[in-house]
């Protein structure tokens, strides 16, 4: 082991400490006061409900951890956006899992939150997988109603998704297991099968204080809207439980007898782990991510038995294509090569950028993936595409649409891993969020930006002491650095794959050891959704 190794290693499992340091602190929700005053009302708390609904010894893939992280500081957070989701196994099935945290402002809805249970909906629909509710919320957080109630994305598309998705024959089941209040009653009984726990589950349009101030009615909250109320003289839900867990228990008796539907079909052999040490990958990520690397070498520690099949491995070197199999799942990976090549041709070519014959081989192969029915991942770390009077002249412009237009058109699952850097246009051809990936993941070492943050910062500077000047105003050159200083900090903190996660631009932030896990998870997500539409890529520039 050489000491450059030496030193990447120890930084990023420095950075994989981080991550599950803050993973552990997002789990607190609110904290441990009103975890305990969940308890003693007899109610489990969110990821209690889904820990002990999921089938024993399963993998609950969290979707949206951090969510809200570091966001409406003023209101005190609002950590996982007041709401748990990801895809489990319930009685073997898989599904998609949200549960509202009432430890977080009473699991009230943050316009964030309107926009995380929307995402848990799309991987529902995408993947065509069924959906429990967990339903224990106050309704839309009214300090901030202007920004969660009236728009296309805001809460009301849940129910528009509800009914839709009823009408695609997606299961739902919901289980009232506290408040719910106002529109949000709608949610529960949208659903195929709503049930509600007896004492502490209440669904209504309004609360006892709106009806006494509504029509002058004094009545109590289980009176009004109680598990007897509903399940025995509205018939609003279907039935009632003594408990949490009797509850839950009886969604895994109804998952247990769900039919199968059909399935992709896509290829699945024998998992195998790879050869070579996955976790070699700590030492041969650079610390300092503007040094190269070959990604080939990465890429043989994903993949199973460390096998790799390169398409056109001499052409268009800048990314590196190819098929493989991720356990035992056959995908195709699009992925930026970071070291230095040379073309045939005798261009020196630098990693992370994409070039005119680069981006014609990446085209070529996802259209060849999509024709063989291979689903489709992309390994991030791109600087964007190649500029300059060269590449304009050589028509980088029609090559870059020509690549976007495949995979924007692609109609096989495809998956995206930043590993590192996703500025500007290359964000967008190599799968950003923009383009559905049916999963975005991010390793702790991402950065996510229009540029670098050292060209941005220097920009901005540029921008903004020309406006100085053009106001007559001198700028010395200690408050010129002074200003570029406060600018690179503030853009590298926005390029940070937390900012990213914070906002759902990212599903998830990993240690890279869990990477084949959670394609392998997506994968098998996805094969739930058979592929129903003709893949046309349009008018191909040329």
């Amino acid at each position: 082991m050489n000491l450059e190794f030496a030193k990447n290693e120890d930084h990023l499992k420095q950075q994989v400490f981080l991550l599950k340091s803050r993973l552990k602190e997002v789990a607190m929700g609110g904290g441990e006061k009103r975890i305990a005053k969940q308890h003693a009302k007899g109610k489990l708390t969110a990821r209690e409900r889904i820990a002990y609904l999921t089938d024993e010894g399963s993998e609950f893939l969290e979707i949206g951890a951090f969510t809200g992280y570091d966001m409406y500081t003023e209101y005190g957070g609002c950590p996982s956006g007041g709401v748990v989701m990801g895809i489990g196994r319930v009685s073997g099935k898989q599904c998609v899992i949200v549960a509202n945290d009432a430890t977080v402002k009473s699991g009230a809805w943050f316009p964030i939150t309107a926009k995380k249970n929307l995402r848990a909906q799309e991987v529902a629909i995408e993947n065509r997988l069924p959906i429990i509710y967990l339903v224990d919320s106050a309704g839309i957080f009214l300090p901030l109603q202007a920004d969660v109630f009236a728009d296309k994305e805001h809460f009301g598309r849940m129910f528009r998704n509800n009914a839709q998705m009823s009408a695609m024959g997606i299961v739902q089941v919901s289980a009232i297991m506290g408040s719910c209040v106002a529109g949000g009653a709608y949610l529960p009984i949208m659903s195929d099968e709503a049930m509600i726990v007896e004492g502490t589950g209440s669904i209504f349009l309004a609360g006892p204080y709106l009806v006494k101030s509504s029509i002058g009615e004094d009545v109590d909250a289980e009176t009004l809207g109680g598990a007897t109320t509903h399940s025995e003289i509205s018939g609003v839900t279907d039935n009632k439980f003594p408990d949490d867990k009797s509850c839950l228990d009886a969604i895994r008796r109804t998952f247990d007898k769900l039919g199968d539907n059909e399935k992709a079909g896509f290829n699945r052999a024998e998992p195998q782990l790879p050869q070579l040490k996955q976790e070699e990958i700590y030492g041969m990520l650079p610390a300092d991510r503007t040094k190269p690397y070959d990604m080939v070498d990465i890429i043989s520690r994903l993949v199973d038995n460390s096998e790799f099949d390169q398409y056109k491995e001499n052409y268009g070197k800048s990314i590196v294509c190819g098929r493989a199999r991720i356990d035992g799942w056959a995908v195709g990976i699009v992925a930026n090569q970071r070291k230095i090549v040379k073309s045939k041709k005798g261009e020196m070519q630098m990693g992370g950028v994409i070039y005119s014959d680069s981006a014609d081989k990446a085209a070529r192969f996802i259209m060849t993936c999509n024709q063989q029915k291979i689903p489709l991942v992309f390994l991030q770390d791109v600087t964007g595409f190649m500029v300059g009077s060269r590449s304009e002249h050589g028509g980088i412009i029609k090559d870059g649409a020509k690549m976007v237009s495949a995979m924007a058109n692609s109609v096989v699952p495809k998956f995206t891993i930043v590993i590192g850097n996703s500025y500007g246009a290359g964000n967008y051809a190599m799968c950003g969020k923009a383009y559905d990936p049916r999963l975005m993941i991010a390793w702790p070492t991402a950065k996510i930006a229009v540029m670098s943050g050292q060209a941005a910062a220097k920009t901005l500077l540029q921008i903004q002491t020309a406006s100085k000047k053009a106001k007559g105003e001198e700028i010395s050159k200690e408050e010129e650095e002074n200003l570029l200083n406060k600018i690179t900090d503030r853009y590298n903190n926005q390029m940070s794959p937390y900012y990213s996660a914070a906002r759902l631009w990212v599903d998830a932030i990993i240690d890279p050891l869990d990477t084949r896990k959670v394609i392998s998870q997506g994968i098998e997500a996805a094969n739930h959704a058979p592929i129903t539409q003709r893949y046309n890529v349009g008018v191909i520039q040329t």
